[in-house]
């Protein structure tokens, strides 16, 4: 019964952790785009009455925008401004640092160290996990994902013979998670082949 009990905490924690985001999100556009409807409904007349085009152009002009934005922030002026933005209000956001950091992982752009696929060693088995940190005496922090719900978990503290590292996408390792172990086969073969050239090295 307890372990029903926690199996049913972890599956809604981790489905709040992906459904909360989405759901802010999509609300966020809606509501600006229900704010920009004054502003295309003139050009909204201009189009045939069957299509919804007072709502069409909206989110259109709100997808331009999110478009301009995005631009923006790739020049180094618009870096410099989103860090200050970020340290100034998001980051005191609970779970911004979080969502940020897997949403740039899953988009394959995130330069950072966290959240690097691995295969961990816990007692006589191999499981699926991420690495999050390095500590000063060469062990790892890592993240247990729980399946399917790769956003609720365990963390543990290994030594670094006990954790391999794997040359693999961000979004394949949480596949293989999400998909009940589906396609672990592929992490085990990226595990074998670097310690075959590890191996090859000596």
């Amino acid at each position: 019964m307890r372990q029903l009990r926690e199996y049913i905490l972890k599956a809604v924690l981790g489905g709040v952790l992906v459904v909360v985001p989405i759901y802010l999100a999509s609300l966020l556009v809606r509501r600006i785009a229900q704010s920009l409807v004054g502003f295309v409904r003139p050009i909204a007349r201009l189009l045939p009455d069957w299509l919804p085009a007072e709502n069409l152009l909206s989110l259109v002009l709100v997808l331009i925008v999110c478009f301009l934005v995005g631009a923006a922030i790739q020049t180094p002026v618009g870096r410099v401004a989103r860090e200050q933005i970020e340290k100034s209000f998001f980051e005191r956001v609970p779970g911004y640092g979080l969502f940020r950091s897997l949403t740039q992982q899953l988009a394959g752009v995130s330069k950072e160290n966290v959240w690097k696929p691995a295969l961990a060693e816990i007692e006589d088995a191999l499981v699926p996990a991420f690495i999050i940190e390095e500590l000063d005496d060469g062990s790892f922090t890592v993240f247990v994902p729980s399946v399917p719900t790769p956003l609720a978990g365990a963390v543990y503290i290994l030594s670094r013979d006990r954790v391999h590292p794997l040359d693999v996408p961000f979004s394949q390792a949480i596949r293989a998670v999400s998909r009940w172990g589906s396609g672990s086969k592929e992490l085990v073969a990226a595990m074998q082949t670097k310690a075959g050239e590890h191996v090859s090295r000596r």
